[in-house]
């Protein structure tokens, strides 16, 4: 079956999902599924890999697919692929207004903690805030933000220079994805700079392995919160590889080096509809090939999301 979707904005891989319900770090809920971790390696084309995973430098779809995987937004909505796992919040656990949405306050998922094994708690979340607050690119996405203030460890608040109801939406953006104060100079946030070289900066369930320039591998973390919750991840890595031409990314495709290619013109999404093997997302300037094995898109998504949650690969 072909899937489809209207448009296609924005394209997140967020964390490749993984098991139903278990105990542990994402224990087997059922015989037929694989355990967390046990899906293999998906191999994921693009045109180009950033410079650098800094969730706030990542503007386009491209880089945003790759961060993803290792920075996660405040707010997100996160189900297991096969069904088993109902549907859990990400980071922030509960977002409450106050009665003019002046106001948000947020409670923060305890217990969480970034993969070089700082907490996340309210002190992150403050840095992060001064970092988008004092740097031109975060006050463009948060344009009414003037402070943000902790009442307590796992709550914060953000107050707002007018009334803003769509806040839980801006703070969904991977832009936004929360690094740890270790990957930041200062590490207070205000006016810091990402350091270039900071590993195991995120609280994803991906993080950076063997790079470079036309190859980036990201592995399994065995650490991520959302595993016990029945969330995954199935794969043990995503693969990112490049190919700055549509048709070479096509061809990927086409020859199997490559699960995953994104964006595919018109004439290379033509080509993968008329292949039996091959699924097309989006459309019809461009879109997304993937192998017939890759499921979990919704065609009833506006902006088909690849996301932790919905993305799986079963393998055998």
């Amino acid at each position: 079956m072909r899937l489809r979707a209207a448009t296609l904005a924005v394209l997140v891989l967020a964390a490749l999902p993984g098991c139903g319900g278990g105990d542990g770090d994402g224990s087997r809920g059922s015989s037929q599924l694989p355990e967390a971790g046990g899906g293999g390696t998906l191999t994921y084309a693009l045109p180009s890999l950033p410079k650098r995973l800094d969730p706030l430098a990542a503007k386009s779809r491209v880089a945003q697919t790759v961060t993803r995987q290792v920075y996660e937004p405040l707010i997100a909505q996160l189900s297991g692929p096969y069904g088993q796992a109902p549907t859990q919040p990400g980071l922030v656990e509960d977002v409450r207004p106050s009665g003019n949405r002046n106001i948000w306050t947020l409670d923060l998922r305890p217990g969480v903690r970034f993969q070089d094994g700082t907490p996340f708690n309210a002190a992150a979340v403050l840095a992060n805030s001064r970092r988008w607050q004092s740097d031109p690119r975060g006050r463009a996405l948060l344009p009414d933000l003037f402070a943000v203030d902790a009442p307590t460890p796992e709550e914060v608040r953000f107050l707002l220079d007018q009334p803003v109801r769509n806040l839980p939406q801006l703070l969904a953006s991977p832009r936004l994805g929360i690094v740890s104060p270790r990957a930041l100079e200062p590490q207070s946030g205000q006016r810091a700079q990402f350091v270039p070289d900071a590993r195991n900066s995120g609280t994803g369930p991906f993080q950076a392995g063997a790079g470079g320039p036309a190859r980036l591998e990201l592995a399994r973390f065995a650490g991520w919160w959302g595993s016990p919750k029945g969330l995954g991840p199935a794969l043990d890595g995503v693969t990112f590889v490049v190919g700055p031409q549509s048709g070479q990314r096509y061809r990927m495709l086409s020859e199997g080096t490559a699960q995953v290619a994104d964006p595919l013109d018109a004439a290379a999404l033509r080509a993968a509809e008329a292949d039996p093997l091959l699924t097309t997302v989006g459309g019809p300037e461009s879109g997304i090939g993937l192998e017939g094995s890759v499921r979990g898109f919704s065609s009833a998504r506006a902006i088909p999301t690849l996301s932790a949650v919905w993305l799986t690969r079963l393998t055998g």
